[in-house]
């Protein structure tokens, strides 16, 4: 556990309450409204989305790799939410059997974790087919001169918060196989202008590929028939 890790989940709330009380909250409200059945929030941090999931949850799974922000998420999740489950696992590692769920969350998690595309593809496969992904994620600029900002200072931003800036995350989601239903752009609120840049929406998880009967098929031999020739 780095010293760097324990000041970042020791002043991450004071570090969002700005943005939360500017617009941020409203937003996570709006997006977490979205959800049902049985939800896997990524990336939990301190458990700024838990006051908001609805009823038509039926049960509720929150992951954190950070072993001080779960502490946090723990005790805030016995005041808001004390029948969820919270769990330390990283995005890219996720403990659960396939088509566990029905609703995966993500907001401001995809800019920071390791590997984004295998984040993505364990989401694809603990969701069951045609399950959403509900996402609010800062991105890279589509303002040409904006993105070259976010070029140049997304090492600070890693050094400061520990996440890209610049990542083309949208893009990133179709790569790994879901389709957009929704999407709107926006800004964070209370943000420097190179992390402002902001997509909230959702994303259907695609249908799986029978790998056995797809083999079947790529092997396929057609056999001779009755009036074929012999030698």
């Amino acid at each position: 556990m780095s010293i760097r890790s324990r000041i970042f989940a020791a002043t991450y709330d004071r570090m969002m309450a700005k943005g939360e009380k500017q617009g941020l909250r409203e937003l996570r409200q709006r997006l977490i409204a979205q959800a049902d059945g049985r939800v896997i929030e990524i990336g939990g941090g301190t458990g700024h989305n838990l006051a908001h999931y609805p009823a038509e949850v039926t049960a509720l799974t929150v992951t954190e790799p950070e072993p001080p922000m779960v502490r946090r998420l723990q005790r805030h999740a016995a005041e808001r939410a004390p029948l969820a489950t919270v769990l330390r696992a990283p995005a890219e590692d996720l403990p659960f059997e396939d088509d566990s769920f029905d609703t995966a969350v993500s907001t401001l998690v995809l800019c920071g974790v390791d590997d984004q595309q295998r984040a993505l593809r364990e989401l694809i496969r603990v969701l069951r087919p045609g399950g959403r992904l509900l996402f609010l994620e800062h991105v890279r600029s589509d303002d040409v001169r904006l993105a070259r900002r976010q070029n140049r200072v997304n090492w600070l931003n890693q050094f400061m918060v520990g996440c890209d800036c610049n990542r083309p995350t949208l893009e990133s989601i179709r790569e790994a196989g879901f389709v957009p239903d929704q999407i709107e752009h926006g800004e964070f609120p209370a943000a420097p202008s190179f992390v402002r840049p902001l997509i909230i929406g959702s994303a259907t998880a695609p249908k799986r590929v029978d790998t056995d009967t797809a083999e079947r098929s790529a092997g396929t031999i057609n056999l001779p028939g009755p009036n074929a020739l012999s030698t």
